[in-house]
């Protein structure tokens, strides 16, 4: 994939902040709109107005940039997940829904907050890249799992690979939400907004419930085929 390397006109809102958080500014921004692959590190260095000298003083790679805006955003999403899947745990009286909402309504409300950021985390679940990957894993892994065991206790008949592809799928509806490409709005002239958290939750915990209850696969008839 080709790199933009020249012609982008630093972000004048950034020039009175410390040059290290203006590199992460920028590169937030630039992650998010060109993808991992798409963004050199000069291109970083001229959208925050800094020398490429002052980069590497700072991070010295464009993988150590990405790290440190993962661990100022993502933290805080897999902190309070952590806290509410915990409480779920512990009450006896909790359901499905509570564990879906637990691990959705975190990661939402930052991507309702920061769209800068939830348009960088649904980019980066779509690259191939191992780094990136890796940094999705050291982030959510934990809370991932621990969604995982709670899902596990809600639905006890439920085989591994059933749950897992399930979680697949619900991971799959959170990215796209964060993400927000606007295509919801189009087609209902504005009325859905997946930046209302109370309101997109309210459609997507019942739906992801029900799709967790559903059937395994070997006791639904599969589709037929259609003649060519």
């Amino acid at each position: 994939m080709t790199t933009l390397d020249t012609g982008l006109a630093p972000d004048v809102s950034i020039a009175t902040r410390p040059v290290r958080q203006r590199l992460i500014d920028a590169a937030e921004r630039l992650f998010a709109e060109h993808g991992w692959n798409g963004v050199s590190i000069r291109t970083i260095a001229a959208a925050a107005d800094v020398s490429l000298a002052a980069l590497n003083y700072h991070f010295g790679l464009k993988e150590n940039l990405l790290a440190e805006i993962f661990a100022a955003r993502a933290r805080p999403i897999a902190d309070e997940r952590a806290r509410l899947l915990e409480a779920v745990q512990a009450d006896p009286a909790s359901t499905l829904e509570d564990v879906i909402e637990a691990f959705l309504r975190p990661a939402l409300t930052e991507g309702a907050e920061n769209r800068m950021f939830a348009r960088l985390r649904a980019r980066l679940a779509t690259e191939p890249e191992d780094f990136s990957r890796r940094i999705l894993s050291d982030a959510f892994d934990v809370s991932s799992r621990l969604c995982i065991a709670c899902l596990r206790r809600q639905l006890p008949d439920l085989s591994d690979e059933a749950l897992h592809w399930r979680f697949h799928f619900l991971m799959g509806t959170i990215v796209y939400t964060m993400a927000d490409s606007g295509r919801i709005q189009a087609l209902t002239d504005g009325r859905c907004n997946p930046g209302d958290v109370d309101v997109a939750l309210r459609q997507i915990v019942p739906f992801l419930a029900a799709g967790f209850r559903a059937p395994p696969p070997s006791k639904v008839a599969r589709p037929r085929r259609l003649k060519k």
